[in-house]
């Protein structure tokens, strides 16, 4: 309840309306008159509170993955670079790498966006080349990497 009307600035009649109860109701709780819900109101609160709350979380971790952190990026898929016979060519996969927050910021504002899974896993895959096949550009930096036949994709920040 204190976060609910600090959201709402103090307002019991804002907080109230939202709830569904009335404004006295409210008061009773941040008194600490009342603590414990009546069963109308046990997951009013909860699912405010959740739907206030989620949104600044998922953009403090979103800002953190494009500016500093950057993203691990799990996945199982057909990764080639290479001519057939050697131990560069095309074959399945297990890659579990960490890509930069430039990456991460294009990847994020894609997904954000809602992009394509071809548009998202264009970008995947040359996040994770550059990251992983070409070491971010040392030594090769003008390979292409073939990325296909992804059987898990896991994005975590």
């Amino acid at each position: 309840m204190k976060f609910l009307l600090t959201r709402a600035k103090g307002s019991t009649t804002a907080v109230a309306e939202r709830l569904g109860v009335s404004r006295r109701t409210v008061e009773r709780y941040r008194s600490g008159a009342a603590t414990k819900p009546q069963k109308r109101l046990q997951e009013a609160p909860v699912q405010e509170t959740e739907a206030q709350w989620q949104p600044q979380v998922r953009a403090q971790a979103r800002q953190r993955a494009a500016t500093s952190g950057g993203l691990v990026i799990s996945c199982q898929a057909y990764f080639g670079f290479g001519p057939e016979g050697s131990s560069d060519a095309g074959r399945m996969r297990d890659v579990m790498n960490a890509v930069s927050p430039a990456y991460a910021d294009l990847i994020l504002a894609a997904r954000e966006s809602r992009a394509t899974d071809d548009d998202a896993h264009e970008l995947v895959a040359e996040a994770i080349a550059d990251a992983y096949f070409r070491k971010e550009g040392g030594g090769r930096a003008g390979l292409h990497v073939e990325f296909k036949d992804i059987e898990r994709l896991d994005i975590s920040f």
